[in-house]
């Protein structure tokens, strides 16, 4: 039987609730029975955001976007829009999954969102 560090290794991220267990980044992601539902950003260390999923189980699970910042392979621009005129202010409504068209520095993880909602799901 594995211990406590041996199974933290392995699991990527387990269910608070009915305590399932993805080993990795890309079985989470592949699982049907998990839906992204929204985003939870910090401001003051965007890599410290929580993207929002429902698991079939009825509970919420949040992973940091440092969890999927492997991800994003584009540029990530070093200014922030946020309040500004051209900001549609996507980031600051937890359930808005759409993505930006402003070069803010948010912007890498409304592009992680948009991969994480197309990523293919497993049958």
């Amino acid at each position: 039987m594995p211990n406590q560090a041996q199974e933290n290794k392995s699991t990527f991220k387990r269910c608070t609730m009915c305590k399932h267990h993805w080993s990795t980044q890309e079985d989470f992601l592949a699982d049907p029975d998990l839906r992204l539902i929204g985003y939870q950003a910090n401001f003051g260390h965007l890599s410290l955001g929580y993207f929002l999923f429902t698991h079939t189980c009825g509970t919420t699970i949040a992973v940091t976007v440092k969890s999927f910042e492997n991800l994003h392979e584009g540029e990530i621009f070093t200014t922030r829009a946020t309040g500004n005129a051209a900001c549609p202010s996507y980031c600051v409504r937890q359930g808005s999954l759409e993505p930006c068209p402003v070069p803010c520095e948010c912007a890498f993880v409304r592009d992680i969102i948009q991969i994480i909602k197309t990523w293919p799901r497993a049958n």
